[in-house]
């Protein structure tokens, strides 16, 4: 497993990979927003022609955590 911390001006990334594949991204905003994750697209897994996998994006999808416990 492999740790990628980058931090800028404008936001704090956290990324973990796992036999060379990206297993999860979290932002963090430096501005006075939400932490979100980002979860990668895995095409072995998606169904072509569901419009809702959204095939065109290789960045994975947006996920809010809105409730930690």
């Amino acid at each position: 497993m492999q740790r990628i911390h980058v931090e800028d001006s404008g936001a704090r990334i956290d990324e973990v990979r796992y036999g060379g594949q990206t297993v999860s991204v979290t932002v963090q905003p430096k501005a006075n927003l939400p932490e979100y994750e980002m979860q990668p697209t895995d095409l072995a897994r998606s169904r072509p022609g569901n419009p809702r996998d959204d095939l065109g994006s290789s960045t994975g999808h947006r996920v809010w955590n809105l409730l930690r416990f």
